[in-house]
């Protein structure tokens, strides 16, 4: 079972906002590889090189936005597609707006571990009854997905599914970073209430590629996949230079 996580920025500045000393991007993708994503895709404007420096030494996939014109959803879809490129094996995507910059690990471990007991259902991590991100989408439903239409935003698209008979469960993790966003200084942030460990007994299937790999190795640079390239295809001399 793999998860992967498709961090979504509409903007390069977004993407590059300080929180605590990291770019919300890199912070955000160091808690989807410490919750056990695999594998991880920004997909983010990137015009000066700067998202690409910020994640440098991550295990990241930069995948250049999909045209506006696609609308929220196109861009989801475009991380899906790179993340299932490069991940074969990838049956579900957490959907993660880079707003949401608070989200603990555990969360990030809570819902893969999860989907493992709640296959086809999307999952969405609850605080205060409200609904929160990142959401997680098994790949079954990428083709109802990519019909909805493309001036509907993220909330508009979960309740388009649901409409359309896919089924989707709200989980109460306690976790207040999935609901508010990073513009409430951590300081003010209500108390974490979440599960005190992983939420299923038995030993954990998810961040299996993760585990493969030695803390000895070094560190990786983020892979750009440009649009109409897939992470797994070969990366043009500029874009490799870029990742240097």
């Amino acid at each position: 079972m793999t998860v992967a996580a498709i961090i979504l920025s509409r903007s390069a500045e977004s993407a590059l906002e300080l929180v605590e000393g990291l770019a919300r991007v890199r912070r955000l993708a160091d808690v989807a590889w410490s919750g056990g994503a695999v594998p991880i895709v920004v997909v983010a404007p990137d015009p000066d090189g700067l998202v690409a420096a910020a994640l440098a030494g991550a295990p990241v996939t930069l995948a250049e936005p999909a045209p506006m014109a696609a609308g929220p959803v196109g861009q989801i879809v475009r991380g899906i597609d790179v993340a299932a490129a490069e991940v074969t094996e990838t049956d579900a995507a957490l959907i993660w707006p880079v707003s949401l910059s608070w989200v603990d690990p555990e969360t990030v471990t809570s819902l893969i571990e999860l989907h493992g007991r709640y296959r086809g259902e999307v999952l969405r991590p609850t605080f205060a009854d409200e609904a929160g991100w990142p959401a997680l989408l098994p790949i079954e439903h990428l083709t109802a997905l990519r019909a909805l239409a493309v001036d509907r935003l993220p909330d508009d698209l979960l309740a388009d599914l649901a409409a359309a008979g896919v089924p989707q469960r709200g989980l109460d993790l306690g976790d207040p970073g999935t609901t508010i966003d990073g513009a409430t200084p951590r300081a003010e942030m209500p108390p974490y209430d979440g599960p005190p460990g992983p939420q299923l007994d038995g030993g954990r299937e998810w961040g299996a590629a993760a585990a493969e790999v030695s803390d000895d190795a070094p560190l990786e640079g983020p892979a750009l996949a440009p649009f109409g390239q897939a992470a797994g295809d070969d990366v043009p001399p500029t874009a490799a230079a870029a990742e240097g």
